[in-house]
């Protein structure tokens, strides 16, 4: 009778951990690196020859990192409220092309509307995975010591960027 027992009481265990995570929103899954400096990383900027980018030559800033794709359906879908985030100059956005060629990049963008103060090439995806990237889009909030504050997983919606994102940006460039 209890070698009958153990086998039922593990799988009602993981039952119950399976069934409450049916309930765990796959956006809200916690970053390592918020509170931890931002990787560091040196790659080519899209559509302008010969110039690097890196987090450092935003020190001092306030910024938002969007990592985004041409190929990426949901960067299309936030793609119009970073266009009028730019437009607002409220916070700089610099844009991570994610394993992307530059053509289509550069094609996307002027298709869309740019709202980047610029974009940075990764076209490796090395880069996104330092930052622990998911998938495109994600969105950073970083200080101006370079301090990952806030991620955002997935598009940005009017109501998160409200809600959370721009005032974290406020808060930050108040401190």
């Amino acid at each position: 009778m209890n070698r009958f027992l153990w086998p039922l009481g593990i799988f009602i265990v993981l039952a119950g951990f399976l069934f409450a995570g049916l309930y765990l929103n796959p956006r809200e899954v916690p970053s390592p690196l918020i509170g931890k400096p931002a990787p560091a990383f040196t790659v080519a900027q899209l559509g302008e020859q010969g110039k690097m980018f890196s987090p450092t030559d935003m020190k001092g800033k306030v910024w938002l990192l969007n990592v985004w794709a041409s190929w990426c359906v949901a960067c299309r879908q936030e793609h119009p409220l970073l266009v009028e985030l730019g437009k607002s100059g409220v916070v700089p956005v610099v844009g991570l092309q994610y394993k992307d060629e530059p053509e289509a990049g550069l094609a996307w963008l002027r298709e869309h509307g740019n709202p980047y103060v610029l974009s940075a090439q990764d076209r490796d995806g090395r880069v996104g995975i330092d930052f622990g990237v998911y998938g495109v889009p994600e969105t950073f909030v970083i200080d101006r010591n370079g301090i990952i504050r806030h991620k955002h997983i997935g598009p940005l919606t009017p109501e998160r960027l409200r809600d959370e994102v721009l005032p974290r940006v406020r808060e930050l460039e108040a401190s």
